[in-house]
Parts: C-alpha cells; structure tokens; sequence
C-alpha cells in the first residue's frame, strides 16, 4: 500500500538559493562539532565535517518540527543513524533551539551531560533514538514510518486535511549500509512502499580500516533498487541545492522509499580529509590550527556568530507557526470526530482503554494440558480487541509464535525471516508513539535479535518480545533450534522483564504485565503442553515468585521453579509427601526482575532465610541459579546442548525429570532438614 500525503505538495515548492548565512551557519556547525570532539579528547569529527550540509538543509529547509514542542505528534522524525557523529546532532539542537545550551555541548562525553558519546534517548531534547550500533538506526527509522502509517490510516479522513502527516528522515553511513541488520530493513521498507521514508546516505567511502573498496565493492544503487526504493544521487556534498532538490524529488515519490545517495568528504576543510584519521579521533592542536584557517575562523573554541544563531533560532518561530496551524487542524477534527480526536490523544500518551484486560478474565484455554505458546496468543487477542493501538507481526513463524491478530489483518505485520531487522524495527514503531507493539520469533533466535534487545532496554521501550520454544521441549528439532543458555542470557539485560509463566493462566497474567508495566519485555512460551495448575496464579505473576503450593508450617524444603518445570516441582512434592516429608513449599518463579522489585518482607514470607534446603529446577544452564538456592541448595538444569528426539525422551535422558529432582530433594532433606 502506497503512502499519500497532502505534505508531498513540498516537492513542488520552489527553491531558495544559498546565502552566505547558510554557509556560516553550517561552517558554524562544523566548528561547534570539531570544537566538542577537541575539548572532551574523545569523539569522530571527519562525519560532522563532512555531512553537515546535508544536515543543514534537512534542518533549515525541509523537516518540520517545534524546538519549544520535541513531541509534537506530527513532527517529521529524525535518525542520526551514524551515532558516532553525535557531536553535529548537538549542534544542530543547540543552533536550532531546543534548549541545550553552548555548555552542555562544552561538557561533551563527560559525566552527567546531556551530550554523551553515542545520542541516548531520553537524555537529550531532540533526540529521538539511541543510535551507536551501526543499522539500528537506519532500522528503527523503518519501524517510525510504519508507526505513522498505521495512526494516518486509522484517524486521517478524506474530508479534513490530514492529522497524522509526517516525513521520518535520517542520515545513514556506510556502515549502515554494509551490516546485515540495514539490509533486512532495506528489503522490508521496500516491500512495504514506505514513501514518507527518505535516507541521505553519507556517502564518503571511509571506514575505520580504510577505503571502503576494501571491503565493500557492490553497487548500493542497484542493490536499493532491487529492494525497490528510489535513489537519488547528489556528487557534490557541498551542493545544498542539489540536496534540497533531491529531497522534494523524493518527497513527490510516495510508492518507495527515497536513498539519497550525498558524495561527502568525511572530514572535510582538515588536514585528514579523505582518510580514515579523521574518523574517530580529535583533529589535535595543529590539525585543529589548520582546519580554522581553511574556514577563516577565530581561533576562539566554540565560536558562535550571532548572525548564524539568530538565523537557526529562526527555527523555533517557524516550529510554532507549523504547530498552531496543525492545532488548528486538531481542534476542527476534534469538533467534527471528538471522540476519534480523544483516542488519538489517549494513543499518543500511551493511556490504557478502559477495562482493556477484562477479556484475560474468560478466556477458554480448551483443556487442562495447554501449550503457553496457544494460551499467549489467545491472551494478545484478549488485549487487542480492546486495545486496537496494538500492532505487530512475526518473522515467518505466526501460526508457530501464535502471533496473529485474528480479526484485524492491517495491524499485523509479515516480517519475513528477518528477526535482526524486527526487533529493531519494532523498536523504532514503539519510539514514534502512538502504538504498542510487539514481534515474535523462536527463543534461540533471540540471539539475532540480542542487539535490539538489548537498545531496548537502555531506552526503556515499551515493546513485547514473544519467544516461544523456550526449551530443550523443542524435541526433535535438536541442539540448533532447543534453547539451553537463552533465558538466563536474556535475565542478564538489565531493564528487561523475562517472564517465563508456567501454564495458560500465568501465560494470562505475563500479558497483563507485558501491557501494564510499560517496559521492554520477553515471553518466554513452551511448544510443548503443560497442566494449567491454578487461576489464581494469573495475578500473582506481577510479583515474580510466589507460592504455589505450601505446607503446614514452616517448610523443610522449597522447590523453586519456572516455565514447564513448575508441574514437575509440584509432582516432586508429591512424590516426597508419598515417603513422609511434607514440608515442602514449591515457588512459582516467573520472572526474576520482578521478584527483585517486591520488598524485602515479601522475599523473607515466601523464601526464607532459614530454609537452608532449596531446589531449583529449569530446563537450561544452571549459571545463576545459585543467587536463589544459595551455596547450599541444588539445581536441576543443563549444562549441556539438547539432542534431537521426541521431547519426552529428550527431558527424560537429559534429567529434567521428577526422578532427578526427587535423587536431590531427598539429599538436601537428609543433610538439612531443620528438625
């Protein structure tokens, strides 16, 4: 489906030329970039020298934003994908008036600042993604573009001009181009006709190791017109007009993706221009010396021409009256559609609809041996039939995720074979606002996707990772596709929920969670059937751990568990009652993060100190474990690859089996039974 656009009229606008005062103000940008690499002796001042004019045209001609509103809902979006070169955002975010002042970009990498190294989301005004790891931005720009389809489709009318109607731009690197992640995303947004999705590739062939013909010969032109974008092409990075000219051309194109391919010279006006020493190093005194004479500028650092910041601060006059005209728009279609206008509002801030998990409440898991795998996808249902702000898709493995959204065919995405690019993608669409996304995949292919895992818990996304096949369950499939290290690899991810539920109802309760807490969280869901134990567990997942089945008294032995072990912790306690101890309390532990945040009161009531005999059982490494079990408990786990069999034998052979677990309670009961 092809993007329209009243805003494509743009293209057709005449172009102004080029004053003076642009140049000073991009020579101004330059100087202010280089000047904050030299300071901290830390960052890569050849991007910013090379791409600041094709920033500047982005920023003073073509994007629409407010400096005084960074969340304006219809504001173009922008990706400094390249994050290396954060020093020119900086730059422009401060000329431009976004409220970081000239000695915040003085502080440039040090503790504390609002500039730091890499652009972070969240820290700093006007930025919109975290971007470092080369691809992510370019991938998460996908994912903004198809944010704003989804919310111009649902509340834009025919008959008012257009409510959601914005551009996501961003300027991508060689790097960008070359790792696979950008490819992925390349491939998609081209297959999805993301017209409102235009990229200025910095095209300076540098990389830290060189020439980029040492490693990289393709043509990127035909490679992106096979993935069916549009490419344009500017040889002169210098030439402002050529790249505003370019961006109307691609403005006007609303079928493809515009790559604007932009000749620059990474570190451009220094002594190291054209080479790789000007990547990611200070330029040094007599570098720096030199680079002021070929601009004809004051040796003073961070020199400012009032002339240039009067002009750039002209952005927020324009920023303003871009807004109000758009509230204008607003307060007409709230007059014609109040109550689409109050869901827009409500979707843009991320606020529930009401009694939006009352359908988790009476939903028929059909029988007592239920795969998670089925019950999370009757539960997403549940949700998005009342929460119709929830899109997302799976990379080719729907019916095997239970991913599908079954009555809403154009809130779901076909990722294709693509779990590098869909995790980022996803990313990005939970960044542009207005959506709660999620993406689905095989738990051991997480490890593609670790990368925007892991971005996404540094900026605390709201994004719901849906990861079945969680275990050695998997069965015949074998050691390639049976997860051993994944879950307790993805517990390490600080700011990341890993919930693992062991039956339908806590399946239940991890969603109303997932959707709650408003933070980046994976599902770790079972192939295989396990019993559904007990309704009430569907509320006590938001505490991490909590009792499932307790003894009179205090016990003698906890049994500690998650996932499709817990039934085996329960039968364990079953077959130990049978000789005579029964004592013993068996711990559903969904989600460690969880428990961590509950009270020390809580852990004391549930996990005692005191009990010295504990037992863990999962099926996977026994790494980390220990933190609950302590020196003296015991685990059953695999510390092994799983092997391919039927996945009753698999558990069997491999001792995930009430017979193991039954061989270890019982010598933790004899060497530590209280009385």
């Amino acid at each position: 489906m092809k993007d329209t656009s009243s805003h494509s009229v743009a293209a057709n606008r005449p172009i102004t030329p080029f004053t003076d005062l642009d140049r000073l103000c991009v020579t101004t940008l330059r100087m202010l970039a280089v000047d904050q690499v030299e300071q901290a002796r830390s960052g890569h001042p050849g991007m910013p020298l090379g791409a600041a004019p094709m920033a500047y045209v982005l920023w003073s001609r073509i994007m629409r934003y407010n400096p005084k509103d960074p969340s304006w809902p219809d504001r173009d979006r922008f990706i400094l994908s390249p994050g290396h070169g954060s020093a020119l955002l900086y730059s422009l975010l401060y000329m431009t008036g976004f409220g970081l002042e000239l000695d915040e970009l003085k502080r440039f990498r040090q503790w504390g600042s609002r500039t730091p190294g890499h652009p972070e989301y969240g820290v700093t005004p006007g930025v919109e993604t975290t971007t470092g790891p080369l691809g992510q931005g370019f991938a998460m720009g996908v994912g903004m573009a198809i944010a704003e389809r989804h919310l111009a489709q649902n509340f834009n009318r025919q008959e008012f001009l257009p409510i959601i109607d914005h551009f996501t731009y961003a300027i991508v690197s060689d790097g960008d181009l070359m790792v696979g992640l950008g490819c992925e995303a390349a491939s998609l947004a081209g297959h999805l006709c993301l017209g409102k999705l235009i990229y200025l590739y910095d095209d300076n062939r540098i990389t830290i190791d060189g020439p980029t013909d040492l490693s990289f010969s393709e043509d990127v032109k035909a490679r992106f017109e096979a993935y069916q974008w549009q490419v344009l092409r500017v040889d002169d990075g210098e030439d402002m007009a050529a790249i505003e000219r370019a961006v109307r051309e691609a403005q006007a194109e609303e079928e493809r993706p515009s790559l604007i391919m932009v000749r620059t010279r990474i570190g451009h006006g220094s002594p190291k221009e054209g080479t790789s020493a000007s990547h990611g190093a200070p330029l040094g005194p007599v570098d720096m010396a030199q680079t002021r004479a070929f601009f004809n500028w004051p040796e003073v650092p961070f020199h400012v021409p009032p002339e240039a910041l009067n002009h750039c601060r002209n952005m927020i006059n324009r920023g303003r009256e871009l807004m109000e005209e758009w509230e204008a728009r607003m307060g007409a279609f709230t007059s014609r559609f109040p109550e689409e206008a109050q869901k827009l509002r409500d979707w843009m801030a991320g606020i529930l609809p009401k009694d939006w998990d009352k359908g988790l409440y009476n939903i028929d898991f059909g029988g007592k041996m239920v795969t998670t795998r089925q019950a999370s996808g009757k539960a997403l249902n549940a949700i998005a039939r009342r929460l119709p702000s929830m899109i997302g898709g799976s990379a080719d493995l729907t019916d095997s995720n239970q991913t599908w959204i079954w009555d809403s065919d154009d809130r779901y995405i076909h990722y294709g074979i693509r779990e590098h690019a869909m995790a980022a993608i996803t990313n990005g669409i939970a960044l542009h606002g207005g959506t709660l996304p999620f993406c689905g995949t095989f738990l051991v292919f997480s490890d593609y996707m670790r990368g925007s895992i892991r971005l996404a818990a540094v900026m605390g996304t709201h994004v719901i990772f849906i990861l079945s096949h969680d275990s050695i369950g998997v069965g015949e499939d074998g050691p390639t596709h049976q997860p051993i290290e994944h879950v307790m690899s993805l517990r390490l991810i600080p700011h990341l929920t890993t919930l693992r539920p062991a039956d339908a109802f806590e399946t239940a309760g991890a969603w109303k969670v997932a959707v709650a807490n408003k933070r980046p969280v994976a599902l770790c869901l079972t192939r295989q059937a396990v019993p559904v134990l007990t309704e009430r567990s569907r509320e006590m997942v938001a505490k991490g751990a909590y009792i499932l089945d307790d003894c009179d008294g205090d016990p003698d032995l906890i049994i500690m568990a998650s996932g499709s072990e817990v039934h085996l912790a329960v039968e364990t306690k079953q077959e130990l009652a049978k000789l005579g101890h029964a004592r013993v309390r068996v711990l559903s532990m969904p989600s460690w993060e969880l428990f961590k945040e509950q009270p020390e009161s809580y852990h004391e009531e549930i996990l005692p100190t005191k009990v010295a005999a504990r037992l863990a059982i999962e099926a996977g490494v026994t790494l980390g474990w220990r933190e609950w079990v302590g020196v003296r408990g015991d685990v059953v786990g695999l510390n092994r690859f799983g092997a391919s069999a039927p996945y009753k034998t698999v558990m069997e052979e491999l001792g995930i089996s009430v017979k193991v677990a039954l061989e270890k309670a019982l010598k933790l009961l004899e060497k530590y039974k209280t009385n």
